[in-house]
């Protein structure tokens, strides 16, 4: 059984779970509550309903299935990240196709767990999410690096098709691109601003121009599309700490 978070904030993290199987709402439920960092705001079970609650108020953090029985939880995530660009989105779901985790990442999911993973100390995913990390299954990660492999090869091989399809050239500052590197290995705010002597606040400045010249919401998205317009390295992808 994990420890609790000892390192509680002195402002509770809000969770909004999207999950309609009432046996798995009950486990991820208890595995949130029980975790004083966080505070449950609500578990629903259907897009309709999270659709609804989200047009009321924001949350910190949401947790989201994709079969949803009224549609799919993707839909979820990309209202989410449009109307609350600074919440931090996580799947929690059966579905480990490609096309599944690369459109939950463009939609602008950050995390993406499988339920038959094994064990998920559910606690600690969010709050590393929360953190600026990125958990994800070993099993999706090796699925997403291997449709950034395939694509960097095609636009390898079709540079003039390529360049019409990013449109727009985009020029990072070298900081810029040194942090787009780290966060792409799957670093922390914490740990990128330790690694460049620099503050967290820096570091989420410099994040958010990141973002804003990629036109997107969230760091898989933006890793996503760095990659895409050749920004990153595949081995910078691969080497983590």
């Amino acid at each position: 059984m994990s420890q609790p978070i000892t390192d509680t904030p002195a402002k509770p993290i809000t969770v909004l779970l999207v999950e309609d199987d009432a046996l798995t709402r009950r486990t991820l439920c208890l595995g949130i509550e029980k975790e004083p960092a966080f505070k449950l705001l609500d578990a629903l079970d259907s897009v309709k309903a999270a659709l609804s609650w989200l047009l009321l108020q924001p949350v910190d953090v949401l947790l989201v299935d994709l079969g949803l029985p009224d549609g799919s939880g993707i839909d979820i995530i990309r209202f989410c990240a449009q109307r609350y660009p600074d919440c931090n989105i996580m799947v929690i779901t059966t579905s480990s196709d490609q096309d599944s985790v690369v459109d939950s990442i463009e939609a602008g999911a950050s995390g993406y767990i499988l339920k038959d993973a094994g064990p998920i100390d559910i606690g600690r995913s969010l709050l590393e999410l929360h953190t600026g990390g990125s958990p994800i299954s070993p099993t999706i990660a090796r699925k997403l690096l291997a449709r950034m492999r395939d694509d960097k090869k095609e636009n390898d091989t079709l540079p003039e098709q390529a360049d019409r399809e990013t449109g727009a050239q985009v020029f990072l500052t070298k900081r810029e691109a040194a942090i787009l590197d780290l966060i792409a290995r799957g670093d922390s705010y914490g740990e990128v601003a330790r690694e460049l002597t620099l503050s967290v606040g820096t570091v989420q400045t410099h994040i958010k121009n990141i973002y804003d010249k990629l036109s997107v919401h969230s760091r898989g998205e933006a890793v996503y599309e760095a990659n895409r317009r050749g920004l990153l390295q595949m081995d910078q992808l691969k080497s983590r700490r």
